[in-house]
């Protein structure tokens, strides 16, 4: 699936007041948080996350990474945050974005 820009737009905006919810540092991607960023995805549909400084990678790499491990989009990376959306299963969807 590949969002339009103005599902991207949208995405963006609800994700303007978001917090990061994990943060990629030293170690950078692991298992065990590609493990945390699926069942974010699965709960919540859009995320965002944060890379710190002391991350060797680059946030687009790891945008890239997580996004084709968990079969994600990436809606934006700026600086250090990165924002993924993955659509929800029909019976747990929350998001209805615009058409297209």
């Amino acid at each position: 699936m590949s969002l339009t820009s103005k599902q991207r737009a949208f995405l963006k905006s609800l994700a303007v007041e978001m917090a990061p919810i994990q943060y990629f540092g030293k170690a950078s991607l692991t298992e065990e948080n590609l493990k945390n960023v699926d069942e974010a995805l699965t709960a919540r549909e859009l995320i965002k996350l944060g890379v710190q400084k002391n991350c060797e990678d680059s946030a687009k790499e790891i945008a890239e990474a997580i996004a084709a491990h968990t079969k994600a989009e990436v809606v934006q990376v700026i600086g250090k945050k990165i924002v993924l959306y993955r659509e929800g299963k029909d019976d747990k969807k929350k998001l209805e974005l615009p058409r297209r």
